[in-house]
Order: C-alpha cells, then structure tokens, then sequence
C-alpha cells in the first residue's frame, strides 16, 4: 500500500449527518483537502527536506523536487489533525511550480485563505504547513552549496 492509501485507509466513511455537522465549522476546501490530502508521501532522493513541529505536537515533512529553478515536485507527510493535513495538502498544490524563492513568500495566510479558511484555534497548522516548507528549501539551498551533504541525508 503506498503512502496516500495509509493516510487514507482508517477515514471511516462520514454519514450525512455528521457532514452537515462539519460543514457548520469548515469549508469545503477544507473538507476536500482533508479528506482527499493531494501530494502525500515522500519523494525519494529529494532535492531538499524540512520538517517541524507545531505548537500543538502536530508535526509535518516536506520533500522538494526541483528542476529548472522550480518546485517540480513537493510532497509532505504529517502526523497530525484533519486542519493539519488540509494546510500540507493545500500548502503543496500552492509551492508546485514556483521558484524557490517565490515559495519562501507562501504565509500562513495564504494557506489559510487557499482552504477558505481555518478556525482560528487551527490557524497554528497552517504555520506549521510553512515553517517544514521554509526547512525544505532552506536545506535544499544548503546542499546546492554544499552537494557533498546529500550523502549524509540519503535517507530523507
């Protein structure tokens, strides 16, 4: 089973009724977002890799591809909340495409805006969505400076 097919596997199917109940807090971006997580998994031999730690013990991964100066590929796992997993989801689908430097410029009010957004008790995982995307590119600009460390990071 590959890494989506995980994430997914023990969502119990919601009846009706308790949808309705979450439409009242979340958007359907949201819902989408963290019941369909786009970009899960890690990207083996990655470009870069950041991860980090929200204030509520959510934590987050992001592996980066990168080609011809753009985000080719970003990916990201989490051990976290539905909140948590819609802001990787949607942080991703943001990044792909954009340079590097112009992905350090997503803040969490992007995110948030991008799921329509978040409760503000939630607004801490769409920070943590960014600060693992910022260690990813920041390590991937440390190893084009310094390609020998890729070595030591080939099991990221």
């Amino acid at each position: 089973m590959d890494v989506t097919g995980a994430m997914n596997e023990f969502r119990p199917e919601l009846p009706d009724r308790v949808l309705a109940d979450v439409r009242k807090f979340y958007s359907e971006k949201l819902i989408d977002h963290a019941m369909n997580p786009r970009n899960v998994g890690e990207i083996p031999n990655a470009d870069g890799y950041g991860s980090a730690v929200g204030s509520c013990n959510d934590s987050m991964e992001i592996w980066l591809r990168v080609r011809g100066g753009r985000l080719l590929e970003v990916r990201f796992w989490t051990e976290g909340c539905a909140e948590t997993i819609a802001a990787g989801s949607a942080l991703t689908e943001m990044a792909k495409g954009k340079s590097p430097l112009e992905a350090l410029k997503i803040m969490p009010e992007d995110v948030i805006a991008a799921l329509d957004g978040l409760p503000p008790q939630s607004h801490h995982c769409a920070a943590l969505a960014v600060n693992a995307l910022r260690a990813a590119i920041q390590n991937y600009f440390a190893l084009e400076r310094e390609p020998w460390k890729r070595l030591y990071q080939a099991g990221k």
